[in-house]
């Protein structure tokens, strides 16, 4: 049996709010999949939810067997009143449904890597819609792993998780320092390659064919002297407008599927 609440003030949907801020995600390693969407793909993905509330006024019957579903996971389920809902979600306009799951991210160590592997580093990024938008890129290329280096945007961030469609949780993700993100791809054997606009060599011609792994900096500062130093091969993208750059996200996107096309078809088997 489920449980109900109504009250938009009680301690329950206060926790709720409460996830949205990143010192209670870090605490409680949790974090919050709005959506139907996104609360069924993280399910596709194999995640577990420790919590699933919907709101049967806001949500249609065909969708209850998503409830089912969670429930089989092991989810706790909570029913809402449309009020409550309102108020626990995140979003300017609830669908009625929100699952509580404990957060994607991982240790460096906890990433598997294939034969061939190809990874994306992004360094510093704030915004937490340009970090769901590269994850979600990374699971259409087939990427092996996705690190935050000095991450600022938490990969628990609600709003990386929605900018993702909750490919967050089937794409290994990690955080880890730039020094530790440096030592770990150098033990893996995997060279870097920097997009930045400070070279001459343009990415038509950099061979990223091998084990790989592709670094974009932060949205206004672009990459650090660190990279720059580690960098195998530093690249750039041909700009022919009076812009130098591109969005951090399109630009790794760019960088990722040339690295998809130089593998050829069997990249993506």
């Amino acid at each position: 049996m489920s449980t109900h609440i109504s009250s938009p003030a009680n301690p329950r949907i206060k926790r709720l709010v409460d996830l949205r801020k990143r010192r209670t995600r870090d605490a409680e390693r949790a974090t919050l999949v709005e959506g139907y969407a996104e609360v069924s793909l993280a399910l596709d993905a194999g995640v577990r939810p420790q919590e699933l509330f919907y709101a049967p006024d806001l949500t249609s019957a065909d969708e209850q067997v998503l409830a089912e579903r969670a429930v089989q996971a092991g989810a706790e389920l909570i029913t809402l009143s449309s009020t409550a809902m309102h108020k626990a979600s995140y979003r300017e306009s609830s669908d009625g449904w929100l699952a509580v799951v404990a957060s994607p991210d991982r240790s460096l160590g906890e990433i598997s890597l294939g034969t061939n592997p190809l990874v994306l580093v992004c360094e510093a990024i704030e915004k937490p819609g340009n970090l769901g938008a590269m994850v979600r890129t990374a699971e259409a290329a087939g990427v092996d792993a996705v690190i935050a280096a000095s991450g600022v945007a938490d990969w628990g961030n609600p709003n990386v998780i929605r900018a993702s469609k909750a490919t967050v949780f089937s794409v290994p993700v990690a955080t880890a320092s730039t020094p530790e993100v440096i030592a770990w791809l150098r033990a893996n054997q995997i060279q870097i390659v920097v997009a930045t606009p400070e070279t001459d060599r343009e990415l038509g011609v950099a061979d990223l064919s091998g084990p790989s792994a592709v670094v974009v900096g932060a949205e206004h500062e672009g990459i650090s002297t660190a990279w720059l130093q580690a960098a195998d091969v530093a690249a750039r993208l041909p700009m022919a407008g009076r812009v130098n750059s591109l969005n951090v996200a399109t630009s790794a996107a760019i960088f990722i599927y040339e690295a998809v096309r130089q593998r050829g078809p069997a990249s993506n088997q």
